[in-house]
C-alpha cells in the first residue's frame, strides 16, 4: 500500500470539521508544525484536540485557537498560552484536564487494545466526579478509559516509505503512543528515506500504524520560555 503523500495539504485532505485528532510533541518539541499549518489553510472547525499542551500563541496549537477551529481541549499543561487561557475563562472553548501520566496512559491503552485501567491519580479530586472507583489493597483507585482519535498527528525525526518512525529524544513522549492510538496515523518527518535504509533496531513506531507518510520542511527551534541571567 502507497503511504507517502505529497505535502501536508494532501495528508490532511479528508480531515473534516467535528473530527477528534491526536497532535503529537512534547512542549514545542516534535510538533507537527506542517500539518497544523495545512489545518488552518483547510479552515475546518469543531475540532476536539487531544494534545500534551496547546502551544503557544502563534505557534503550534495556539494558531488553531487563534482562529477558533478547536472547540474543545484535552491536555495536562496549557500555561503558556495566553489565548488559550482567554477562551476558557470566556467559555469560548471546553478544556478537559487531565494528570499527565494518566493522559499518557489512556492515550497508550488504546493502542493495546485495552480499555480501561485503574490510577490513584486524582481520586478525591474534581477529577473523579462521575467515574468508577476501586480499593485495591488499602488504596483507592479510579478508572479510566482507553483514549482514541480519528486521527493521530505526528512529526518524527526520520522515517521511511513503510511509514516506520524513528524519533529523537522528548519528542518520543505521547507521540510513539498516538501514533497507534488513532484511526488514521499522519506522519510528517524531518527525512524521508526508502525501505530497508533505517536500522531495524532503532525504529520506534512500526509502519503498521501508519497510513500517510510525507517529508515536512521549514521547521522551527522555537524555545517555549526563555530564561535569562543578570
Amino acid at each position: 500500500m502507497k503511504k507517502t503523500v505529497a505535502n501536508a495539504d494532501e495528508a490532511i485532505a479528508d480531515i473534516p470539521s467535528g473530527a477528534s485528532l491526536m497532535l503529537g510533541g512534547f512542549g514545542l518539541c516534535g510538533i507537527p508544525e506542517n500539518c497544523i499549518a495545512a489545518l488552518v489553510r483547510k479552515g475546518i472547525n469543531n475540532l476536539t484536540c487531544i494534545s500534551n499542551n496547546a502551544g503557544v500563541d502563534e505557534f503550534g496549537l495556539g494558531l488553531l485557537l487563534k482562529t477558533r477551529q478547536i472547540k474543545k481541549m484535552m491536555s495536562s499543561y496549557v500555561g503558556e498560552n495566553a489565548e488559550f487561557e482567554r477562551q476558557l475563562l470566556s467559555g469560548e472553548l471546553e478544556v478537559d484536564l487531565i494528570p499527565q501520566g494518566t493522559l499518557a496512559t489512556r492515550i497508550a491503552m488504546a493502542g493495546m487494545g485495552i480499555p480501561a485501567f485503574f490510577t490513584p491519580a486524582g481520586f478525591g479530586t474534581e477529577i473523579a466526579e462521575g467515574k468508577e472507583t476501586r480499593r485495591f489493597g488499602d488504596k483507592d483507585y479510579l478508572m479510566e478509559m482507553a483514549l482514541h482519535a480519528d486521527f493521530s498527528i505526528v512529526k518524527a525525526w526520520k522515517g521511511d516509505k513503510m511509514g516506520n518512525l524513528v524519533f529523537r529524544k522528548t519528542t518520543r513522549n505521547f507521540s510513539t503512543s498516538m501514533a497507534r492510538a488513532g484511526n488514521v496515523t499522519i506522519a510528517e518527518v524531518e527525512e524521508l528515506v526508502e525501505p530497508g535504509q533505517l536500522d531495524p533496531d532503532e525504529i520506534h513506531v512500526p509502519g503498521i500504524y501508519v497510513h500517510r507518510i510525507f517529508q515536512g520542511s521549514g521547521y522551527e527551534k522555537r524555545i517555549e520560555r526563555k530564561t535569562v541571567k543578570i
